[in-house]
């Protein structure tokens, strides 16, 4: 009821659902202030105290955003923490800083002024380049430059800081570090009137298992403090002052759902197996080990995929052997006799090394990183390669190598392993000697000579996260290109085919570990292509399980004949709905 004792009006707004689930309560509006850029003139004398002010803040940001980095990498994992990489290049860009230094010491302006000046001179460069990669780095700049600023005038940065209870978030848009600093704990849901399904503030919401909703155009201008909004991460919807008969329906659907998963979840001891008796892996991806007793409630066989990368970001350094081996021997006893396989380190060497000895990259993802990076310092990695040996003394390890693009680094790899391995051996360490290895399939020159490179591993891996990002060369955290991110397009599908095919020609197993593989609208499609296991996020293994056990493989292999025919994503997908809703009808309501 409004203050005039009207019933406030019902609006909807359509977006994008982004994060599944159901959200109801009071709004909480962020953002939309304007920082008050200060302008005073620095006398000659007081200029290196003035460079001091901004020394002292590039400090603090830096302190905030490291321990933004360590906080999403312990609650969400490596990959998440990682959307902050780009603000630590811009606090070490000696261009970035210098031009501001510079401003302040030729103009003999305030810092505030020098940092407001210069930063909106390289978001209007930044905008102008036709480069999707650089453009979409003027998000990150201003999300810097504005933390900056605030830490200049000793401002809080928490937008949560206050609340007494739980609210839903709205906002024309969340900054990368604002959507990396939100507490599920105060985060009923959020919406955006910006953003797509792959945009950061897409992924941190799915990681958090928060309802989002994101695309909503102008919604933040039209909701005001005090409204009661419902978001429905499902259909992507917001409701401003629902009805009582909405939210009773909302209520209905909501406990549905929670019905479904209940149901979804007695499978947990059930085989992931087809109608017709055909058993693939389901494993779960890990990103720390506190995620074990996810993996073990949620069903999955073993881990397909543990990304290392969290023990080095909590550092942000080199991890020594020991503590390492600790952390892979944990893992693997408490899963054992699952299998668990380890991918080597995953990160750009901007994350591990000082900056003296690692030259700044304009596109770190097409730079020195993953086993590029590893192979570059290979007493590093050969540390990593004993840690994960000495884990495997009880025979349910793996080994995996990322972003393989030729035949030579695996044999490069392979030879630094074998190293590891006489060293052990003349150290009485036990280890398994037969340890399987693996490679990520991940950039398409790996999918097309997948043949030559089955002759020097056990298995393959499909990362298809990568793989459609590399081959269709779209930036999925971009939101101009996101539309273009489509996992069955043609030319991914081949790739993947291609792929597989090789490695059941020299008899290896193959995996498939990106989203693709949490999506049980896609899972029969990939066991018609012949996949011998599926990695996911524990929470999604249900969901996969039961794609795979409504099915038979002649149905899951007549529609990967079908689909090869399509000649667009859109409609291979559709027939891949198609055949889910045909078996597995409740699928489509979660």
């Amino acid at each position: 009821m409004s203050s005039s004792g009207q019933v406030p009006s019902v609006s909807t707004f359509q977006g994008i659902g982004v994060s599944p689930g159901v959200a109801y309560g009071p709004v909480h509006l962020l953002g939309g202030e304007t920082l008050r850029i200060a302008d005073r003139e620095i006398a000659a004398d007081k200029i290196a105290e003035e460079i001091a002010r901004l020394e002292k803040a590039l400090i603090e940001t830096r302190a905030q955003i490291v321990k933004l980095q360590r906080d999403l990498a312990s609650q969400t994992g490596a990959a998440n923490a990682s959307i902050l990489d780009a603000h630590l290049m811009a606090l070490d860009d000696p261009a970035f800083v210098g031009d501001i230094v510079q401003y302040v010491r030729t103009r003999q302006r305030n810092v505030e002024r020098a940092l407001h000046d210069v930063t909106s001179r390289y978001v209007e460069a930044l905008e102008k380049v036709d480069d999707a990669y650089l453009s979409e780095r003027v998000a990150d700049i201003r999300d810097v430059a504005r933390r900056i600023a605030k830490n200049l005038e000793g401002d809080s940065d928490n937008a949560l800081e206050g609340l007494a209870h739980r609210h839903v978030l709205v906002a024309s848009d969340l900054s990368p570090s604002e959507t990396a600093g939100l507490r599920k704990d105060m985060a009923l849901g959020f919406a955006t009137d910006l953003g797509s399904a792959t945009s950061h503030t897409a992924v941190m919401a799915r990681a958090l298992e928060i309802p989002a909703v994101v695309g909503l155009h102008n919604a933040s201008r039209k909701v005001q403090p005090g409204d009661q909004v419902l978001i429905d991460g499902n259909k992507g919807l917001l409701v401003v002052n629902p009805s009582s008969e909405m939210l009773e329906r909302y209520g209905a659907e909501n406990e549905a759902r929670q019905s479904i998963r209940k149901e979804l979840a007695t499978l947990s001891r059930e085989p992931a197996e087809t109608r017709d008796g055909h058993r693939i892996v389901l494993s779960a991806n890990m990103e720390t080990p506190d995620e074990v007793e996810a993996v073990l409630r949620y069903g999955a066989q073993g881990v397909g995929l543990f990304r290392s990368e969290y023990l080095y970001l909590l550092r942000q350094t080199m991890v020594g052997e020991e503590e390492q081996a600790r952390v892979y021997r944990e893992v693997a006893a408490a899963l054992k006799p699952a299998p668990v396989i380890i991918r080597t380190l995953d990160l750009g060497g901007d994350k591990l090394l000082p900056q003296q000895e690692f030259a700044r990259e304009v596109n770190p993802f097409l730079g020195c990183r993953s086993i590029r990076l590893s192979l570059l310092y290979p007493d590093s990695f050969k540390c990593q390669l004993r840690a994960i040996l000495r884990a495997s003394a009880d025979g349910n390890v793996k080994i995996m190598y990322p972003m393989i693009g030729n035949e030579g680094e695996v044999v490069r790899a392979n030879e630094l392993l074998e190293e590891a391995k006489l060293e052990l051996e003349k150290e009485g360490v036990p280890f398994d000697r037969d340890i399987e290895v693996g490679i990520m399939i991940e950039v398409p020159s790996a999918a097309l000579t997948a043949a030559a490179l089955a002759e020097h591993v056990d298995f393959f891996s499909i990362g298809t996260n990568d793989l459609v990002q590399y081959t269709l060369a779209v930036d999925r955290v971009n939101e101009s290109v996101a539309y273009l991110y489509e996992p069955t397009h043609p030319a991914v599908l081949e790739l993947m085919r291609r792929a597989i095919e090789a490695a059941h020609r020299h008899k290896r197993w193959v995996g498939v570990c990106g989203e693709m593989a949490a999506d049980p609208m896609l899972t029969m499609l990939l066991l018609g292509m012949g996949v011998d296991e599926l990695s996911v996020a524990p929470s999604a293994v249900p969901a996969v399980k039961e794609a795979v056990r409504s099915v038979t493989l002649a149905q899951a292999r007549a529609l990967a004949d079908t689909v090869r025919e399509c000649r667009s994503a859109t409609e291979a997908l559709a027939y891949c709905r198609r055949l889910v809703r045909e078996v597995a009808p409740t699928l489509l309501e979660l």
